[in-house]
């Protein structure tokens, strides 16, 4: 399943793909995502819990950037993991590209996601929303972080908070109806006789 999403953050484009090359501090900004070891040469373990509905996932797998490339401001991410209690596997190869946007930067992410076991019982549409919902909570947070830095604060303790699966779940629902609404008004709205 293709899934792209985007975002853009008020930094430049220089300063936000600076920020890239902190992989631990990039994945503590994606809420219910932990790196547990850095296995080296852009190797790393970690976990991801995510909520659909009540359904608690919590992945532990890899991570492996694949591909950096500083002049076009692209990186590609290949992970897997499998589900804790054995309910499922999940795969996915991550591309992120930044480009400069007047003083800002748009960061566009596609996650081209396969999943089976639990999680693959949700449909393209949920786990789209919940994906956009993750990436919004992403894009502040690491906005969030890179002022702080500036700032000379520390960062440490502004660490993600995990997935609330309520939270998410209200979210994504909220972006299936509006969906829904937009299909069944959009004849009346184009004609208004």
């Amino acid at each position: 399943m293709l899934i792209e999403n985007d975002f853009d953050v008020a930094q430049p484009v220089d300063r936000v793909w600076r920020f890239f090359d902190d992989i631990p501090q990039v994945a503590s900004c994606l809420p219910g995502a932990e790196l547990t070891e850095d296995l080296g040469d852009g190797k790393y373990e970690g976990r991801v819990t995510v909520r659909m509905g009540p359904v608690r996932l919590r992945f532990a797998g890899t991570a492996d950037i694949t591909e950096r490339d500083d002049a076009a401001r692209r990186i590609v991410v290949h992970a897997s993991g499998a589900e804790e209690r054995g309910r499922g596997q999940a795969s996915m190869v991550v591309t992120a590209a930044l480009t400069a946007v007047g003083q800002g930067t748009k960061v566009a992410v596609t996650q081209d996601l396969q999943l089976a076991g639990a999680a693959a019982q949700y449909g393209r549409g949920m786990i789209s929303d919940v994906s956009s919902v993750l990436m919004r909570d992403f894009a502040a947070n690491m906005q969030d972080r890179i002022l702080r830095a500036d700032r000379g604060e520390s960062v440490a303790q502004a660490s993600a908070a995990p997935a609330s699966g309520f939270a998410v779940g209200l979210r994504a629902a909220f972006m299936a109806l509006s969906r829904v609404f937009r299909r069944f008004f959009a004849p009346y709205q184009s004609n208004p006789s």
